[in-house]
């Protein structure tokens, strides 16, 4: 598919849009599987725990902070930096 440049910024949030969209169920079904494979280690008991609890509280953190990195911080982010080179680029010319 042929590369086209967004021109006008309604275009630029739907395409933005569009592609955390498509990222929403790979990234939820990824975080989801993993939180349950590390629920049982957060509040078990068992021998072993206390150690693997040290591991598994920061991957859920890291989890849970990527999730909204990826769905929520970096579109937005982009978006901003692509309006502000776009008026850049009209002061310029």
């Amino acid at each position: 598919m042929p590369h086209t440049p967004l021109v006008d910024l309604a275009a630029m949030k739907a395409a933005i849009s569009e592609g955390a969209v498509d990222r929403v169920r790979p990234k939820l079904m990824t975080v989801t599987s993993t939180l349950l494979g590390l629920l049982p280690i957060m509040f078990g008991t068992e021998t072993g725990t206390r150690v693997m609890k040290r591991i598994a509280a920061p991957m859920v953190g890291g989890l849970i902070s990527s999730t909204l990195l990826t769905l929520v911080i970096i579109p937005a982010v982009y978006l901003l930096w692509r309006r502000w080179d776009a008026r850049q680029r009209k002061v310029s010319a």
